[in-house]
């Protein structure tokens, strides 16, 4: 039964999104914001929009509709409230995509053209779906440390946190 985990995951993905804007929002300058930091995508601006640019690309690669960018490192949006709405906006998409998902699904197949080396790729969708949750953790791990970096608190995103919190007690 892969449904249960993944709806989790999509949980954990938008509780774990929003507690790190939150701490970026209240913690974090403008200038902080965009200071390249020389992270893998410079900043705390470039590396949220890099997830939101990823996360697109993949939902695009799931459904075959929505927007993506045609580069890993676009500022989709150039400012944290703009973000943050947009973020919102593809957890929600998120969450209900995977809930719409029967439990065949996960073992089906889906087929794309990949933007990094434009090559037809055929994957089973539970592993894509394993690393499209594990990318976001990633670059969340990535501006956690950034923060850390610019002497500000880094919130805890630990997935234990998300089964601590009300939002994700029913999953624990």
């Amino acid at each position: 039964m892969l449904k249960p985990h993944f709806t989790a995951l999509a949980s954990y993905n938008s509780w774990a999104n929003r507690t790190l804007f939150d701490a970026v929002a209240s913690t974090v300058s403008e200038e902080e914001y965009r200071r390249d930091v020389s992270a893998f995508f410079r900043s705390v601006e470039g590396t949220l929009n890099h997830v939101l640019v990823a996360d697109r690309l993949w939902m695009k690669r799931f459904t075959g509709q929505g927007d993506h960018p045609t580069t890993l490192d676009a500022i989709l949006y150039d400012t944290l409230p703009d973000l943050r709405a947009a973020r919102e906006a593809e957890d929600e998409r998120i969450l209900a995509y995977v809930d719409g998902l029967s439990e065949e699904e996960f073992d089906g197949r889906f087929t794309y053209i990949s933007v990094v080396d434009v090559r037809t790729i055929s994957q089973r969708l539970a592993p894509a779906l394993a690393h499209f949750f594990n990318h976001q953790t990633h670059h969340r791990g990535q501006v956690h440390g950034i923060l850390s970096m610019l002497g500000k608190a880094a919130p805890p995103l630990d997935l234990s946190y998300f089964y601590r919190d009300p939002s994700g007690r029913r999953f624990a």
